[in-house]
């Protein structure tokens, strides 16, 4: 048995056909996160909870300005922002990842049937974007923002099992080369959809509301379908791998929908067998998070980890909101075109690979400490200058791309050093790099349900809050809750570059 288990295993390594089929799936579900996440749905969301837009006199330019006025949203008898909504939703998603990926990682570790769970997060994900069609207006915004919250959870959840494939299926000295490939696969693959998409829209439907507005719905039926219909490619030749254990409950009822239907005379009964399986659930998950904590023990015992670590979190909180919000910002605040605010975004995806080069470069000179500090600092420059935008600033739209070149310059550099910058620090013959990585994602997660919920929550409290600070005599700035919120991430960032500084590092080699 250990020989066949040998053979397979020798053809699954380094095997052409099964790392494609890796890759692609890199390019069936990137088109989620720049379709769904970054463009197109953000700013469908916006113009369906938009009521009307009024005209303002601004005297400074001497000039008319459209100004949209939000429907608001009702939960429990209370009225919220809509755009305060949409970042709860985002919240709620990453909250579910975070409680569920390290169980359920560790569950198929267990049972080795990791491609299954795969799949079952792919199709959540694809069949919620193909959910979102249905999202036609306030009158059931909650189903849009159901839909937004599954397809998120299928997003995140899939990258959970489709990372650990890596290991698996390359040696050490390939999986840098595959997985670059996969993230080239990626982003071809989303832009190539998002360009569809906008032909759709902007050229077929031009000059109609309405019939723009049912080719953006068709963009998530495209966008579903494309995820679901190239991963069947991968589905196929990825093999079932993981690490099976012998001592498995007599049948996992709650995994295997045909043994639900069994009565399990030979095992006790159903009921025996699924008590079973609910003690085997509860001792995975019981395992699976005393890990997660007992490698963060770990980890901080490293002063150059907890620092680092520390400062990773505070400015992720920042970067990864403002780049989930940044589309409802240039809607809602700038109220820029769509054509406008996805052709911005288009370019953001292509300056962050330029900017990851550029940085990668400068920290061979002046070392990962240095460069992380250069990148937070624009970051914090980036916020401020979000603060001071204003509509009626007849060259708000240019100060926007502005603002938007910065962001997309350090997010692709700051991503890549942090990544890089993580692994020198990791400390040698201590766990497996993929149990640390598994607490960085996680950590990263935890700081994007703290970033867009503070977001949301400044977004929706802005009013009463100047409203309590004036009480006091302290009156803060007249701004949008937006703005605001934008603002307050500076603060992440300047905590986060006062804990990089704290790092020692070698100093860079000079070539």
């Amino acid at each position: 048995m250990s020989e066949i288990e040998n053979h397979e295993t020798q053809n699954i390594k380094n095997n052409p056909k099964i790392m494609k089929a890796w890759a692609v799936y890199d390019w069936a579900n990137s088109v989620y996160s720049l379709v769904i996440t970054s463009t197109i749905f953000p700013i469908y969301y916006s113009i369906l909870t938009t009521a009307y837009e009024k005209k303002e006199y601004v005297e400074e330019t001497k000039s008319w300005i459209d100004v949209p006025v939000r429907h608001m949203i009702t939960i429990f008898g209370k009225e919220y922002q809509p755009d305060a909504v949409y970042g709860y939703s985002l919240t709620i998603s990453f909250f579910i990842v975070v409680l569920l990926s390290p169980f359920l990682s560790s569950l198929a570790d267990t049972i080795g049937n990791k491609k299954s769970f795969l799949q079952f997060f792919c199709y959540l994900g694809a069949t919620s974007c193909m959910g979102l069609a249905m999202f036609t207006g306030m009158h059931n915004v909650f189903l849009g923002l159901l839909f937004s919250i599954t397809a998120s959870v299928g997003f995140w959840g899939s990258l959970v099992f489709y990372n650990s494939f890596l290991p698996d299926i390359a040696t050490r000295d390939k999986q840098d080369a595959l997985s670059a490939k996969g993230y080239v696969y990626g982003y071809i693959g989303s832009v190539v959809l998002v360009i569809i998409c906008l032909l759709l829209i902007q050229v077929v439907a031009k000059g109609d509301p309405a019939k723009q507005l049912l080719f953006t719905r068709v963009s998530f039926l495209l966008t579903g379908a494309w995820w679901f219909g190239f991963s069947q490619y991968t589905f196929k030749h990825l093999p079932q791998f993981g690490d099976v254990k012998e001592k498995l409950p007599k049948d996992l009822v709650l995994l295997n929908y045909k043994n639900i239907f069994k009565k399990h005379e030979e095992q006790g009964g159903f009921f025996e067998v699924l008590k079973d399986n609910l003690c085997f659930y509860k001792d995975i998950g019981k395992e699976s998070f005393n890990e997660l904590f007992k490698v963060g023990k770990e980890l901080f015992k490293h002063r150059n980890l907890k620092f680092f670590l520390s400062s990773f979190f505070f400015y992720s909180v920042g970067m990864q909101t403002i780049f989930l919000m940044a589309t409802l910002f240039g809607k809602s605040e700038i109220n820029l075109p769509q054509d406008k605010l996805i052709g911005t975004l288009l370019i953001i995806q292509i300056e962050a690979i330029i900017g990851a080069v550029i940085f990668s470069r400068l920290s061979r000179k002046i070392g990962n400490k240095n460069v992380i500090s250069i990148a937070v600092v624009l970051w914090i420059v980036a916020c401020i200058w979000a603060y001071f935008l204003n509509k009626e600033n007849p060259t708000v739209e240019y100060q926007f791309y502005g603002v938007a070149g910065v962001v997309g310059l350090v997010m692709g550099g700051l991503q890549a050093m942090s990544r890089s910058t993580y692994s020198k620090l990791l400390p040698e013959n201590s766990m497996e790099n993929t149990t640390f990585f598994s607490f960085y994602d996680v950590l990263e997660k935890i700081a994007i349900i703290v970033g867009t919920f503070v977001f949301a929550l400044f977004i929706d409290k802005y009013d009463a809050l100047r409203s309590i600070f004036a009480k006091i005599d302290v009156m803060l700035p007249s701004a949008s809750g937006m703005r605001f919120a934008a603002f307050s991430m500076a603060i992440f960032f300047f905590v986060g570059l006062i804990l990089i500084r704290f790092l020692k590092l070698n100093p860079p080699k000079n070539d």
